[in-house]
């Protein structure tokens, strides 16, 4: 764990009267982390001190904690030629040495030693808000196609994070569905959608959201 971020509401960049929790900045302090309760009705962000703006959309026990790599912030500094600080992207927990693409579904991640454990759950979906905050032009389509998202994650078991933590993978599914996989058959390859409905911990919106479009049972 390169840093945990955390962050409170702010102005929207795109100017709606829904503030944002967006800008995330890394803490030194460690951070208690818990299951939010339901979306739209809990605390929003599984992490203390973190705020949520549009607790429609965002947060949620299905969206407790959000990752993403360093190494794809990385890839994205050389694409985009700027830096790009830890939090950024409005992750919670920028990693390293973790593949966040290619979690499957269900994996869990045990943290640091204060017992945490957190389960991936689905891709983040890029929104106007995060592109108006990296204020990129034609960053939701950028971003879509390179599908590299980042990882939601639930709260398995509450319990403390702190940078320098150590992540260990661990209760590996038997499926082959992957963060990215899951990113792409929701957004350009809905030829996919089927096959995540064999996927227990996808969260049921989203499942909803396949049958729906696939025409699926």
């Amino acid at each position: 764990m390169l840093t945990v971020n955390v962050g409170g509401l702010r102005l929207n960049p795109t100017g709606g009267p829904i503030p944002t929790g967006i800008d995330k900045r890394p803490t030194d302090s460690a951070v208690a982390v818990r299951a939010p309760g339901e979306m739209g009705d809990g605390t929003g962000s599984g992490l203390g001190g973190d705020a949520i703006g549009d607790h429609s959309v965002h947060g949620g026990d299905d969206q407790a904690v959000y990752a993403y790599a360093r190494e794809d912030l990385d890839w994205w500094q050389g694409e985009l030629g700027r830096e790009l600080t830890n939090g950024q992207f409005g992750e919670n927990l920028t990693t390293r040495d973790i593949d966040v693409t290619g979690a499957k579904i269900g994996e869990q991640w045990h943290v640091g030693t204060d017992g945490l454990v957190l389960e991936v759950s689905s891709p983040r979906i890029p929104c106007r808000t995060f592109a108006a905050w990296l204020d990129q032009q034609g960053w939701v389509k950028t971003f879509t196609v390179q599908a590299v998202p980042g990882a939601y994650l639930r709260v398995v078991s509450p319990g403390a994070v702190r940078q320098g933590d150590w992540i260990t993978v661990g209760n590996s599914p038997d499926h082959d569905v992957t963060v990215g996989m899951a990113f792409r058959a929701l957004t350009r390859e809905p030829a996919l959608l089927p096959q995540l409905l064999d996927v227990p911990a996808l969260p049921e919106h989203i499942k909803e959201t396949v049958r729906r479009r696939s025409g699926s049972p």
